[in-house]
């Protein structure tokens, strides 16, 4: 994959059809590579500032979100800070994610902006040129970009997101990160991870560190207890939600407990009763890293294609009362979530378009949605990297899907056959979110 596609600017492509060209042959999934990259960089990763280091399946990206709006504050007025009161808003901070949805840009914040085009393309030269030739993969580099940047730039907080597992992920480099978040495990990306929940979660339970907090959520009881045994053998004290903090409805909003006492918190900017989770792991770590937060501006957090209402050129071929949704959900476990949303939404018809990217479980991401759609499209868009051919998520869905083949033809075809007011929700990858978001006009950056 070019992990580099959508970058605005000429001057990047060279560099990454020849960083493509130095993916060593054999991968280890060690670290070495990319330290010895960083040891040549001056060791960027020793300069950055306190890092919140987050894993799991689903929901990272969302609680990195949640953890950079109650820092930075996200415009809250007044009181509401634990460890500063009113000015721990306005926290300069670094943040590191992906994939990017629409530009490459979207995964660099450097002290709560997103990196320019000529600033991003001056890193990478850099680093392409300290690397020298030596065997590299891209996400080896891009990480190493990531905290070039930031350890050039002053800020009070680093929000860092694995790309893939745990362990042996680049950001995985940190030695000593303030505190460890792991969101909800599934089962995803099996043939590198292995193919068990307990396989998988002792993959993310790699970036627990000797005597470093970690946080986790609701888990499947198999993950759970590896996260615990593994906790135990590293030195590292796991706060699990239902033990060592609670987060529940609470009037209009949620009530968040710990051993310290209770906060009263608005409901996420994120829709969706899963984010309830992601809001409680968020509020602990930044509770256990002792940080400072305007915990109001949960309220405030916002993450594209999570459950996004749409209301662009695509939600315009609906007809009046009609909603289109988009959400990025791709694994059995999202399906789950993504089901139980259905249940909540006020009653009306839910249409499923539906894309998935090449490896993924289709027929177990789709079981618990069939049962609740009123119809199923299966579409592939031209530019969706590693797209699952149409008959594949047709004959997953055992012939329930029809072909789209595209958003925009299943979209119009819906609204062609009217009925009721409704709504449409298309979901299945993130590389399916990007060119939706395009069709739509509708910006990628949070």
């Amino acid at each position: 994959m070019n992990q580099l596609a959508n970058l605005d600017t000429g001057r990047i492509e060279p560099v990454v059809e020849r960083l493509h060209a130095l993916h060593p042959r054999l991968i280890d999934l060690s670290l070495d590579r990319l330290r010895r990259l960083l040891a040549d960089l001056g060791h960027p990763e020793h300069r950055l500032p306190p890092v919140l280091h987050v894993a799991g399946t689903n929901g990272k990206g969302s609680t990195c979100a949640m953890l950079r709006a109650m820092v930075e504050g996200g415009g809250a007025e007044g009181g509401g800070a634990e460890g500063g009161g009113a000015e721990a808003a306005g926290q300069r901070v670094h943040v590191y994610t992906s994939p990017h949805l629409i530009r490459f840009n979207e995964r660099f914040r450097v002290a709560g902006r997103i990196v320019s085009d000529t600033v991003l393309a001056d890193a990478f030269e850099h680093v392409e040129r300290v690397n020298d030739g030596a065997p590299i993969t891209v996400f080896e580099v891009i990480t190493a970009v990531a905290f070039h940047l930031f350890a050039a730039t002053p800020a009070d907080l680093c929000i860092l997101e694995v790309g893939l597992g745990g362990r042996g992920d680049a950001t995985n480099v940190i030695d000593r990160p303030e505190a460890c978040a792991i969101t909800s495990i599934s089962l995803d990306h099996r043939d590198l991870l292995g193919d068990t929940l307990a396989l998988i979660a002792a993959e993310k339970a790699g970036i627990m560190k000797p005597g470093i907090p970690v946080i986790t959520g609701e888990q499947p009881p198999e993950a759970l207890a590896v996260l615990e045994a593994c906790a135990a053998s590293v030195g590292a004290p796991l706060l699990r939600r239902f033990r060592d903090w609670t987060i529940e409805p609470h009037g209009d909003g949620l009530r968040y407990t710990d051993a310290a006492g209770s906060l009263d918190l608005p409901r996420p900017g994120l829709p969706g009763q899963h984010q309830v989770d992601n809001a409680g792991i968020a509020v602990a770590t930044l509770r256990a890293a002792r940080r400072p937060a305007i915990w109001q501006s949960l309220a405030d957090a916002r993450w594209p294609a999570r459950l996004q209402r749409l209301h662009g050129r695509l939600a315009s071929l609906l007809p009046p009362g009609w909603e289109l949704w988009l959400d990025g959900a791709h694994n059995p476990g999202a399906g789950v979530a993504l089901a139980q949303q259905l249940d909540t939404w006020a009653p009306r018809p839910t249409h499923l378009v539906i894309g998935m990217k090449q490896a993924k479980d289709v027929a177990e991401f789709l079981r618990p949605l069939l049962t609740r759609a009123a119809s199923v499209w299966a579409v592939q868009e031209a530019n969706q990297h590693s797209a699952l051919p149409i008959e594949a998520v047709v004959a997953a869905s055992g012939g329930l899907a029809r072909p789209g083949p595209t958003v925009h033809d299943a979209i119009t075809q819906i609204a062609a056959a009217g009925g009721p007011p409704a709504r449409v929700l298309v979901a299945g990858s993130l590389y399916l979110a990007g060119p939706v978001l395009q069709l739509d006009g509708t910006p990628a950056e949070a």
